[in-house]
Order: C-alpha cells, then structure tokens, then sequence
C-alpha cells in the first residue's frame, strides 16, 4: 500500500533548526543502564526553534509490498526531494520512540561550511524517523541511518545524535561530504555503562578508541577525508573529529557548551567542573566526552537537569538588571546584539540557558530492558518551555495519540491543542514571572507526581495483562496514555483560568472575593533606584523652582 501524503509528510519531518539560522539551539542528554536509578537507559531531545512546533508524531507501522515507496519531503520547503523503496515491515513510532524501545534525538551544530552544499536528498529528519521504523537497537539504527546516506546522499549540515535502545545509548557525529565527496563521514560512541554524555549543537568526539570496535564505530574515510581536505595532518591516534569537522569558537562554547556543563556540574558537583571552558578562556580544558554521576539517575532528575537557567551559579539568569524587575530568566531573541563603544564595534550574546521559551516539544526517553517493549518504554513528553511544562508519560503500547498532543498548528490558535495551552500560560508568566512561575510549579508537581506514581502501578498492572490477554494490556496502556495527557493539558487549562484572574491588571488576589481590593505588584528597590538615577528628580513629589527643568 502507497503512504498517503500527511503520513509521507509526518515520515521525514526534521525537527529542528533552521538551516540558515546562525544559532542552533537544542540539547540532549544521554543515560547508560548503569547510571539510571533502576536500569532504564535513558536520553532527551529539546526540540528548540523558534516559531516552531509540531504535533506528536504518531506512525501505527505496517506491512508494504515490492512496489510500495517512501517519498521524502523537505521539512522547511515541503518539496519532494526523491523516492526510496520501502520495507516490507515497518514498526510503531511514537514521537522519537518506536514499539521496540529505540529512541533518537539530535543537535545541529552545523560544522564547516565547505561541506554544507548537499550531495544528495536524505536529511537528518529521514534519517532518525526512517530509522526508528526501521530498526530493533540503536546499532541497527546507526546502521539504517549510514547506509541511507550511502545509498541517497546527505542535504543536512552537522549532527550530533543520540541514539538508545533498552541495552546501552550512543552519540553519533556526523557531517556530509558537501560538494567534495559523496554521502558523509562520521564516528560513533557507546556512553560505557554507569556514565553519562551531553551534546548541544558542539560536536564533542574528540580521539577514537580505534581498537575498541565493540564500543566505537565509524565510516572507513572519516581520518582521510579531513586529511584530504587539509584539516588534519597527523597520525591516526592523534585524530579528533571536533578539530577537524567542527572546531571551537568563543561562540560556540558560550552558546552551546555552557549547557553541557550544565548538566555535567548538576550531574556530578564533586568533580567541580570549571566554567573557564564555556566561558572561552584560552588554554581551558574541555569537558569530557563521559561523565559519572554522583548519584544515580532517576527520570525526575533527568527532568531537572532540562530545567535550568544555570541555577545555583554565578551565571543565574534570574538575577540582575537583564532579568527586568521580575526576575525573568530569558531574553528575547535575538541571541546576538551588538555596540558601538569607544569606536569600535562589539559583539555580544546573551547567555543560552536549557530551558527556553521556543522549545516545540521536548521528551525523556525510557527503556528498560526487564519488561516487555509495549511496556518498557515510556516516551516522557513535554510542550513548550521545559521550566514551565509537565511531561506525560506515554507507553510504547499506546495505539493512538491523545487528540490534544496530535492536534494544532504554529499559526493558528487552538484552545484543544496542548501546544497553544501550555504556551498562553507561559507567556503570562514571562511578563510576571517571579509570581506566576510559583503557581505553574505548584500544578506542574502536582500532575508530575500523579503520573510517576500511577506509571509504577500501570508497570505491574500491565505486565499481569501482557501474560493474560495482549489486547486488553494494549488497550489498557493506551487508555491511560491518552487518559493521563488529557488531564494534564485540561488540569493547565484550569491554571491558565487562575493566573489570568489571580494577576488581572498586575494586581494580586490573594482571597475569593468579590471585592477583595488586591494588593499591586510594585516594582523591586533595585528597578526603582535605576529608573530615578536616569530621570533624576523627575518622580520626587515636592515644590519645583521655576527654573528647574521639566524633562
């Protein structure tokens, strides 16, 4: 059977950045069995763009015949880029998870410009969604998404991606060949048990392992290609991916590695990790590619660690005059601005914090290995700012998706769509952020810490169902599924109600009353001094000499 035009659409979407964008702005982390809580391999994808979203991708698989086909579609210019046969058996994809616990996330960090020109028409979209139909473990994945690129040419710039299945995770870096080769030159990393890895939009593979083949893989030109090119001229040992194909700068460090110490400094505070790195002082010590937490990794820490502003830290974006008198932790796009001083021209950036207000939908990914696949994996979805969200838990069992997560589009406002709900929230917030943010958390732990709980009932009461009667397990997994999400978005629903009549007109009401006579929000002392230094006089209430100027 042919795939009608919506689902070859949804089929090669790629979910980010804008290839023409200056700043790409996701960030994944990575867990191995050994450093989770209870097992689960574990990895996230903040899907960060702005005036981006999309609705959950939701592919039920299928049987095809000899003929069937896959068009691909460009995902920014919706043009058909070329046609590939399809499989015989494809498998469930919900989101970036598929029926068998394989899950795959990404970062664009876009790499040298002499290999941005396209030598083909597979883009990093088709790659991970083809490859989630595709494929039983992350190293069939690896497999599938290389050997697409072989066979049909590559269109996107730089990659990082993540790829996890209910055994071990990996990161993979990968950059095509541009107009100077064909397909595309890469390498890949198994995070070693007990560890954990980050990338955003920095490439971080450095030196391969070149005899460990059990735990590295990588395509047989990746040294001589960059030698060809002049990029690298030394011995193989010596070969690091990150200096050849996407070397540092002042700005990618700020913008990209700061997120990575992020996690890592949360990760593990006993390895003191210094900011010199991210901050671009010269000679500093990059982060390693692996880390050992501190402590185990539980899917509530794995939440925390994508809700940050750099808290706890002297680079806190809740503070100071940017923070305006509200405290807001973000700045407004765009990242970039730049000054006259002293005559000459300076650039600057905002910092680039995990949590952001143009993140489309971010998930934590959960596969354990000791149940079954319906039920190991859990796909933890969120919309929206990861600061101000709540993640639901959908099962890999789940055989349809929640109306409100499939619903909606970026222009056009949908009061049913999870998207549209959780952004009007947020937005009320940014303008008052320090009051309303404590009444989105309060509501955020309250379905966050419903759903942890009931996930650990469902577990048992699923598994009993699975050795009974599949069908009733499938259906139950999706009933709760569905069930779950669509009280979480009408219980956010219900907290848009009250913020908008708590905080109507920058009053606060503290009482249900009908005249309640609410207190206003003011101003902090620290706003109030700087805005009488720059009209000195101007607000004082006292007798004026005639002469006195009137502003």
């Amino acid at each position: 059977m042919k795939l009608n035009n919506v689902m070859k659409s949804l089929l090669i979407l790629s979910i980010l950045v804008f290839i023409s964008k200056p700043v790409n702005t996701c960030t994944n982390v990575l867990v191995s069995a050994g450093a989770s809580d209870d097992g689960s391999v574990m990895i996230s994808y903040l899907a960060d763009a702005g005036g981006f979203m999309d609705p959950l991708y939701f592919y039920p698989g299928g049987e095809y015949g000899p003929e069937d086909s896959v068009d691909i579609i460009c995902w920014h210019y919706d043009d058909l880029l070329g046609r590939i046969p399809q499989v015989p058996r494809t498998y469930r994809v919900i989101g970036n998870m598929n029926e068998h616990q394989v899950a795959i996330g990404e970062t664009t960090f876009t790499g040298r410009s002499e290999l941005h020109e396209p030598n083909g028409f597979i883009d990093y979209g088709a790659m991970m969604y083809i490859a989630l139909q595709r494929s039983k473990t992350a190293r069939e994945a690896i497999q599938v998404m290389t050997g697409l690129v072989d066979e049909y040419g590559y269109k996107s710039t730089g990659e990082s991606f993540s790829i996890a299945d209910k055994n071990e995770v990996w990161v993979m870096e990968f950059i095509g060949k541009g107009e100077h080769g064909e397909g595309a030159v890469w390498v890949a990393a198994r995070v070693p048990d007990g560890y954990i890895a980050a990338h955003a939009n920095q490439a971080r593979i450095r030196h391969v392992d070149w005899d460990d083949t059990e735990n590295w893989m990588w395509s047989d030109d990746v040294v001589d290609f960059a030698r060809e090119m002049g990029w690298f001229d030394g011995p193989r040992e010596e070969f690091s991916f990150v200096d050849a194909y996407n070397p540092v700068s002042p700005l990618s460090l700020m913008v990209c590695e700061g997120r990575v110490w992020s996690v890592f400094n949360r990760a593990a505070p006993s390895k003191e990790f210094s900011d010199d790195y991210w901050r671009a002082v010269r000679g500093a010590e990059p982060y390693p590619l692996f880390v050992k937490p501190d402590e185990k990794i539980t899917v509530e820490k794995m939440i925390s660690f994508h809700r940050d502003h750099f808290h706890g830290t002297s680079h806190y974006t809740g503070e100071g005059y940017a923070a305006g008198p509200y405290n807001n932790p973000y700045r407004w796009r765009p990242l970039f601005f730049e000054l006259e001083q002293n005559g000459d021209t300076v650039r600057y950036s905002w910092e680039r914090t995990i949590s952001q207000p143009q993140t489309g939908f971010s998930f934590i990914s959960q596969s354990r290995n000791w149940l079954p696949d319906p039920i190991g994996g859990i796909f933890w979805y969120g919309v929206d700012d990861t600061y101000s969200n709540a993640y639901m838990p959908l099962y890999m069992g789940m055989q349809r998706a929640p109306k409100s997560l499939a619903t909606g589009n970026v222009v056009e406002f949908d009061w049913d769509a999870a998207f549209w709900v959780f952004n009007l929230v947020a937005n009320y917030a940014y303008g008052l952020y320090k009051y309303v943010i404590e009444d989105i958390k309060k509501v955020q732990q309250e379905v966050e810490s419903r759903a942890h709980a009931m996930t650990k009932a469902v577990d048992v009461a699923a598994k009993a169902l699975y050795d009974k009667d599949k069908d009733i397990m499938f259906e139950y997994l999706t009933d709760f599924s569905v069930n779950n999400a669509e009280y979480t978005v009408q219980r956010w629903r219900e907290l848009g109600y009250h913020v908008f009549s708590k905080y109507n007109d920058r009053y606060i009401r503290t009482v249900d009353k009908r005249r309640p006579w609410p207190e206003g929000v003011g101003y902090p002392e620290e706003y109030l001094r700087r805005v009488v230094e720059e009209r000195p006089g101007y607000y004082e209430i006292r007798w004026r000499d005639p002469d006195e100027p009137r502003y």
